[in-house]
């Protein structure tokens, strides 16, 4: 009997889990964005076995608002994949390399409440990655545009990265946008972002 590796069979559960829904699990699956470029990554094909564990595949199970690919605006064509762990959800989003200018991402939260909210963003990372992706974060008192470099490993669990903290109404008036103007020959990478609530 063929062994089967270990990796492939958790990413294999991983896959047909979210992909799937069992008579006992009536809420609908999530499913890939229909404006990104399907995966080209069969599961368990990954480069990072070690950094599967980090997979966050429920955004539901993290703390505070979160956005998922799934459910941001998407300018310019972009393609998912699962190559590179860790990420949230289905898989990451990345620009292909190409359109540099023309491309971003924009995720949109509801908040609860008005206050203060810690932003995190989450994305894989690697020598391929852009080392001055554009991030802009609209908040109750402007802009704010940083440049990060997402070859570096995130702080927070190897998979989020703090963006600092801002002011944002209650409501759907905030947002943070991910642009790969300025990154030519690196690939971008859109993945999630994680509000947390830490005051008024």
């Amino acid at each position: 009997m063929q062994h089967i590796p270990a990796v492939m069979l958790v990413l294999a559960l991983m896959f047909f889990s979210q992909g799937h829904v069992s008579a006992k699990d009536p809420a609908p699956r999530r499913k890939p964005h229909p404006d990104a470029v399907a995966n080209t990554h069969p599961p368990g094909e990954v480069d990072k076995p070690e950094l599967v564990p980090f997979i966050v595949a429920d955004p539901a199970k993290l703390k505070g608002i979160v956005v998922d690919e799934t459910e941001a605006k998407l300018i310019g064509v972009w393609q998912y994949s699962t190559h590179t762990p860790p990420y949230v959800g289905l898989g990451y989003l990345h620009d292909r390399k190409t359109g540099k200018g023309e491309k971003a991402v924009i995720f949109i939260p509801e908040l609860p409440q008005a206050g203060r909210y810690e932003v995190r963003l989450s994305h894989c990372y690697n020598i391929r990655r852009s080392t001055n992706t554009p991030v802009t974060i609209h908040h109750a008192d402007g802009e704010k545009t940083i440049r990060i470099n997402q070859q570096q490993i995130p702080e927070h669990q190897k998979l989020f990265r703090s963006l600092g903290v801002f002011r944002f109404n209650a409501g759907k008036s905030g947002w943070v946008k991910i642009s790969n103007e300025g990154t030519d020959g690196k690939y971008v990478i859109a993945d999630a972002v994680q509000f947390l609530f830490v005051g008024e």
